[in-house]
């Protein structure tokens, strides 16, 4: 029987300062093919004695991208490897031919990862859920950034590839909560595509963080609130309005800032806002109070359908109004921040995260802040309220050590 060897061969490229290509040799008996990869190295980083790419190198960043070339050059070797071993099994003639016939380079868009997931993020702008959209084409983007435009199918992912785009994201100083937030949208589309007979699930992401760690607390007192809403900023109109957002999302049980964009006058009826939130659909009533009718008062009503000056014009551009607003406001935020000294980046966020706090302060039962909140589950709540514990702990150990 005739034997079939698959080596991993480097080609140098006539001009030294330029990449060489990586090629796949396969022999059967006198014959020899090769196929050339999509991926190049430089001469320095082949090591010929072992057949393979070498990863030293004093370049973080090139490490990275070299562990991902041999990941994906090593997994083609044992693709092509399958499908010498199927026709050796078959009993019927064939030959290397066959082989390269048999092995395409070039992924079916049926298959393909980047693909399905753009497939999934068309589907969240149809759907309406615009903001979850944006953050699967942030991790579809983060991805192939880290695959280097590579496109992969569901079967290659395994531990080790999930395992090294983890690393490679710790490597550019993403932190962790963010890291985990793509690897849980990357399992989430795994997810889907074994449950349409894309892939077997091989539990891929069995060993990186996919959970969500606690933050910085994130909150203001009420008596910081309140001096924020006393500040005279009548010379910052900028600074003014930012301010008047914040309280008006703190008056709203900490509104998030895309409900408030989107608030419709028709919204307010009969002493009651009533909407409904575009990250779940929930639908909450709050009652329209004194303070809420002074924010709107001090605004000039604006010809739109919507309750806040924030989309002034209803011509397609409302979601980059929208986006262009919150990040206005929260540099803006910051700026307030600094004028009351508060050590804190404060931003839209602390709004809700200090009605939580502050309504817990006031020994409001979870269950009704969870409401509130219009969370989904008391869970959820209890996230945001766990920083608080750790400042009652610092309170107590500094009545224990206030007399030693």
């Amino acid at each position: 029987m005739k034997r079939t060897s698959i080596k991993l061969k480097f080609r140098a490229s006539v001009d030294p300062r330029k990449a060489g290509s990586l090629i796949f040799q396969l022999i059967r008996g006198r014959k020899v093919r090769r196929i050339k990869s999509e991926y190049k190295i430089y001469k320095e980083e082949w090591d010929d004695t072992a057949g393979r790419i070498a990863l030293a190198t004093s370049d973080p960043s090139r490490c990275g991208q070299l562990h991902v070339i041999r990941y994906n050059v090593e997994w083609e070797l044992r693709r092509l490897g399958k499908i010498i071993d199927t026709f050796e099994r078959s009993g019927k003639e064939w030959n290397l031919d066959l082989v390269i016939r048999k092995y395409n380079p070039y992924i079916n868009k049926e298959y393909s990862v980047f693909h399905f997931i753009r497939g999934q993020i068309l589907r969240k702008k149809q759907l309406g859920k615009i903001r979850s959209s944006e953050t699967y084409q942030a991790t579809l983007n983060s991805f192939m950034n880290f695959r280097q435009g590579v496109d992969l199918t569901f079967d290659m992912f395994d531990s080790e590839l999930m395992e090294l785009y983890e690393a490679e994201l710790r490597r550019r100083g993403v932190v962790r909560n963010t890291s985990s937030f793509y690897l849980r949208i990357l399992r989430t589309n795994y997810k889907l595509a074994v449950e349409k007979g894309l892939t077997q699930d091989c539990h891929p992401f069995k060993h990186v963080y996919c959970g969500m760690d606690k933050t910085v607390k994130r909150c203001l007192s009420f008596d910081e609130i309140k001096k924020m809403k006393e500040l005279d900023l009548s010379l910052k109109p900028a600074l003014d309005f930012a301010r008047d957002m914040f309280i008006f999302s703190f008056c709203t049980r900490g509104m998030s800032f895309v409900d408030m964009a989107y608030l419709k006058k028709t919204d307010l009826k009969n002493g009651y806002l009533i909407y409904r939130r575009k990250k779940t659909g929930q639908l909450l009533t709050i009652e329209w109070t004194r303070q809420m009718q002074s924010l709107i008062d001090k605004y000039k009503v604006n010809s739109t359908r919507y309750l806040l000056p924030l989309i002034v014009r209803e011509d397609g551009s409302e979601r980059r109004q929208y986006q262009n607003q919150m990040m206005k406001i929260n540099r803006s935020l910051k700026e307030v921040a600094s004028l009351m000294r508060l050590s804190v980046p404060l931003s839209l966020y602390y709004s809700r995260h200090s009605w939580a706090t502050i309504a817990r302060g006031k020994s409001i039962p979870l269950s009704v802040i969870s409401e509130g909140l219009g969370h989904d589950s008391e869970a959820t709540t209890q996230i945001y309220l766990d920083s608080i514990k750790s400042e009652e702990v610092d309170r107590a150990n500094r009545k224990i050590l206030r007399d030693l």
